[in-house]
């Protein structure tokens, strides 16, 4: 055996070395996409239409974002009821806690400039907050652990709500008297506004300038965000969507508080006509690719933002709006929530809520669709109808998620592997040092045999199904039936066979 695998690997490789250049992005190979969802937009207006009515909605304006455009929106009701103005996709809403993204965006903007690291303890910039824990050997709270809300601070949404206007010495003197604690740091879960406005200081810090004025510079204009801001006082009265409580039948105007630190984790106002630019580009960031880099932050960065930082929870059957029911999972990551069902449709976004707003934005990274719903009624469910809306353009549309590119070196080893198989006879050297070992030659051989003399010979290889850069399969189409055919590459340049099946269908 040892002399077979020898001459097998002594012969020359016929393949080309693996390098980024020859790296192939996914892509969606569906003619007739946007056409398909083009055709859902009515149902999708009326299903906003009909539950902005029951939820009592003063005003509300939303939009769809596919493949990095804005390509439809809406807006219903008004903006302001005493002076009857109409909302539109140009009114300024208050975002609420959709704001905790572009927060965490700096933070990672930073990083990547070599300013701070994610596992910096906070106490390096607020060094009130040093030998303070639930417990003496809680460890040191990190930037980390603020941006996933693990750093043990209580769940504080009635709380943090009226903060807003709180300046960076009132965020001092709190932390100076000393907190309160409801877990030690990096172990669970809990919601921490807190946290953010945390976040929003260490930025002042580090880049000398408050945290609104740095996403301004460094996010907000590069995106053209130009009118997007965190004070609502700058917003010509006729653009500003007021909020408003629905209380006892009518709706009450609810006061705006003015801009300060706790804006950090929920202080933005922005119109759908801007928002959708954000959307845009956290769409853009997918798939992996070898393109320039054009965006205000790394797309490496930005797909950071889109990966599980801090488990929440697992639901085994999650109810949808529609009344499917799926197992999913969900997660926090930094400054967004991720979840995934058990048809594997990955979800990120984050919802809003503040006295007078309520708001959502949620997108598919693997099958470009993202909505965003703005509401100007206090705690306004919009994750409710955008998570209702999303899953019935899917599937309306009957979309599905991009295709895994097929490497060049994946495309190459299925040809070479498909003459091989049959008999096993002047095997190339495409084979990793354990093929043999854990495929010994006389067990292959005997395996065609069986499956071959059933189906014949082989009438047409399909192309790869790739699940990966290094792993996929194909259908072997026979004289009298299938084959399924799929292998895995080795880590090696050029990547060699390590793993082979051979099933008839």
């Amino acid at each position: 055996m040892k002399k077979i695998i020898i001459a097998l690997m002594c012969l020359p490789l016929i393949s080309i070395a693996q390098s980024p250049s020859q790296f192939t992005p996914a892509s969606f190979n569906d003619a007739s996409r946007l056409e398909r969802i083009k055709n859902a937009m009515p149902v999708i207006e009326k299903m906003y239409k009909d539950f902005a009515v029951v939820n009592h909605f003063p005003g509300y304006a939303y939009g769809i974002v596919i493949d990095g455009q804005l390509l439809y929106k809406g807006a219903e009701g008004y903006a302001n009821l005493e002076e009857k103005i109409p909302a539109s996709t140009s009114s300024m809403f208050r975002i609420a806690s959709m704001s905790k993204s572009f927060t965490s965006l700096a933070i990672l903007h930073l990083r990547d400039a070599g300013k701070l690291k994610l596992d910096d303890p906070v106490e390096m910039y607020i060094p009130a907050l040093k030998g303070q824990g639930l417990t003496k050997d809680a460890p040191p709270i990190t930037i980390r652990h603020l941006m996933s809300h693990s750093a043990g601070f209580p769940e504080d949404n009635p709380w943090g709500d009226r903060q807003l206007a709180d300046t960076e010495k009132d965020l001092n003197d709190l932390i100076k008297g000393k907190l309160s604690f409801s877990n030690v740091a990096g172990v669970e879960y809990e919601y921490s506004n807190l946290g953010f406005a945390m976040l929003g200081y260490i930025i002042h810090k580090v880049s000398g300038i408050t945290y609104d004025a740095y996403i301004k510079k460094n996010i907000l204009v590069p995106l053209g965000m130009n009118t997007t801001t965190y004070e609502f006082t700058t917003i010509p009265k006729d653009k500003f969507a007021f909020g408003y409580r629905y209380i006892n039948d009518k709706w009450r105007k609810e006061i705006p508080l003015q801009d300060g630190i706790y804006g950090a984790m929920g202080g933005m106002i922005t119109s759908i006509d801007m928002f959708g630019k954000y959307v845009a580009m956290h769409e853009a960031a997918w798939p992996e690719r070898n393109d320039i880099e054009t965006m205000p932050v790394r797309r490496s960065s930005i797909r950071e933002m889109h990966q599980p930082a801090r488990f929440i929870s697992l639901n085994p059957s999650y109810t949808f709006p529609s009344g499917k029911k799926l197992a999913t999972t969900g997660s926090y990551t930094y400054g967004l929530r991720w979840m995934i069902d058990a048809e594997h449709k990955k979800n990120v976004g984050h919802s809003g809520g503040l006295p007078g707003f309520g708001s959502n934005w949620q997108f598919l990274p693997d099958y470009g669709i993202g909505v965003i719903l703005f509401a100007n009624v206090t705690y306004a469910p919009a994750s409710v109808i955008n998570t209702a809306v999303i899953d019935t353009l899917v599937q309306l549309a009957g979309l599905k998620p991009r295709l895994t590119g097929i490497s060049p070196i994946l495309a190459t080893r299925q040809q070479e592997l498909a003459k091989v198989i049959l008999n096993w006879e002047n095997s190339p050297a495409i084979f990793a040092e354990n093929f043999f070992d854990d495929y010994p030659i006389d067990m292959l051989k005997k395996q065609s045999v069986e499956i071959f003399s059933q189906v014949g010979k082989i009438v047409k290889i399909n192309s790869m199904v790739a699940e990966n850069q290094l792993r996929g399969y194909c259908i072997l189409a026979c004289e009298k039936g299938n084959v399924k055919l799929s292998f895995t590459l080795s880590p090696e340049n050029p990547a060699l066979i390590q793993e082979f099946h051979l099933v008839k269908e």
